[in-house]
Order: C-alpha cells, then structure tokens, then sequence
C-alpha cells in the first residue's frame, strides 16, 4: 500500500512545519524560563540543565536525538514501521531546528512563557499527530506499555510528566514545577482541541473488496480485523463488514487506505470506551 507523492508530501511537510514549532516553543520561550515540556522533550531538557556546567554539556536537541534512537528501533518492531519512521523523522527534525534556532528570552515573565510555549509546542504536535505521526519518544513507549501490560496509555504519560515535574521542582524550585504543570495543562487542551491523542476508535467498513482491504490494511497497521457477512438492504448484493480497532495516530493512514482501495466502501467510525484482549495483529 502506497500513497500518492502528493499525500507523502503533505505529510513530510506538516511534520516539518510541527517540529520547528516545537524548537521555537522551547528555545524561545521555555528552556530560557527553565520551564520543562513533557515527554522525552522534558527529560532532555533536564539532563542538559544538569550538563550546562559540567566538562561535557550537551544541548537538548542532540540529547532528544540520543534518547529516540533506542525508542525507534524498539517501536520499529512493536508498534509498526511506518509510524516509527515518521515519528523519527519528526524527531530529527526537532533535534535538528533546536540546533539552529538560537536560544534567546523574548520575555521575563515566566508565566507569559510557560503558556505561550504550551501553546506553540502543542500546535505543532497536534498538527503532527493529524497527520499519522507522533514526536516519538514517550509516545512510542507508552503505546508498547499499554498494549504488554493492558493499561490505559495515559497512565504512563501520568508517571513520566508527574516525575518531570517532581525533578524540577527538587532541582530547580517548586515554582519552576509549578510553571511546568502550566506548560503541560495549557499544551494538553490545545492538543485535544486539534486532535485527541490517546482515543481508541473503532471502523467498521462494508464493503465489495473485502480481501484486498485486508491485506492494505495488514501491510500498513499491526491491527486484528474481524470480517463479517453482510448483504445491502436495497441491493441485495454480498459484501463484506471489516471490524477494526484503531487508535488516532492510525486513523489517517486508514482513511488513505480506504480511498486508494475502494472509496465507495461505507466507513463508520465509532469512539471506543474500553477494550478487552490482544489490541494488535499477531504475525
């Protein structure tokens, strides 16, 4: 299954567009105020904080880098190739804008700071995540965990911002913890306006080509589908219902592989509240 260079191009471009928003968000506004975003983002800032006086200081783009390359081969074999390879790429190209945008205080106030840089941060990110990819690290970690350990995956973002946020505030300040639980609510409204994470969505597909979706969705999801008789009421004519548990980050390819194979198949897409048993395809 491929797309059309005209949607792979939409796509890099988006992705592009959503890491140098993120570099700007951090470089301009919040590594000046020392306020920490979330994810693997915080924890670079962290550690380079840490690093600024030592013999050896690292910036947080390279950090990032170093700390997605484990994650991306790990995600590479657990959660699906192409997902992995756009998150990556995001995350190069974060690594790369943190290192040529310089790193300068547009304001002195530390709140102006942290919501401003919530806000573009999360733009950036909800753009990305529209688009079928994530900026790796956390994200990535966290959708392995869910599905081993069948939680839900907030729970692990939970933990790893709740001890960005405890390590700030122990090495920095408790008002420099406080700040950052601004930064993190500010950018989790803006990206559930733009687009909800974690939401786990059900498809079910009635269609006339129900094998050559199979293998279209087979070849680009790590997802089960259950495939049911149905017949149209006004036709009378035997088709096929595809049912399919996706999470958000996977509805955009879903949707590219419903109009290359058949566009005229009926789509309905559900939000799911909870699931039980295996949530991916067994190879």
């Amino acid at each position: 299954m491929n797309y059309s260079p005209l949607q792979e191009l939409k796509k890099i471009i988006v992705i592009v567009f959503g890491a140098a928003l993120n570099a700007v968000a951090l470089n301009l506004f919040l590594i000046p105020a020392k306020v920490y975003a979330s994810g693997f983002t915080g924890v670079a800032q962290l550690v380079s904080s840490l690093l600024i006086h030592s013999p050896v200081p690292i910036s947080t783009g390279v950090l990032l880098f170093v700390l997605n390359v484990p994650v991306a081969v790990i995600g590479w074999m657990k959660v699906g190739k192409s997902f992995t390879i756009y998150s990556f790429f995001c995350v190069f190209m974060m690594s790369f804008f943190l290192e040529i945008i310089p790193v300068a205080e547009i304001s002195e106030d530390i709140l102006l700071n942290a919501v401003f840089g919530g806000v573009i941060a999360a733009v950036g990110v909800g753009f990305t995540l529209k688009y079928g990819a994530s900026t790796g690290g956390l994200d990535i970690v966290a959708m392995i965990l869910s599905r081993k350990h069948n939680r839900p995956i907030g729970t692990y973002f939970l933990i790893l911002n709740g001890s960005i946020i405890l390590a700030a505030g122990l090495l920095f300040g408790w008002e420099k913890a406080l700040y950052t639980l601004v930064t993190l609510y500010v950018s989790t409204r803006i990206i559930d306006a733009i687009h909800t994470r974690h939401e786990k969505l059900t498809a079910m597909i009635v269609t006339k080509k129900g094998s050559e979706l199979k293998e279209a969705i087979h070849s680009k999801l790590v997802r089960g589908i259950t495939i049911v008789p149905a017949k149209g009421a006004f036709s009378n004519e035997n088709k096929e219902m595809l049912i399919i548990v996706v999470t958000r980050y996977e509805l955009y390819d879903l949707e590219n592989i419903l109009k290359e194979v058949d566009p005229n198949a009926f789509t309905n897409i559900v939000n799911t509240t909870g699931i039980f048993g295996l949530f991916r395809r067994d190879d």
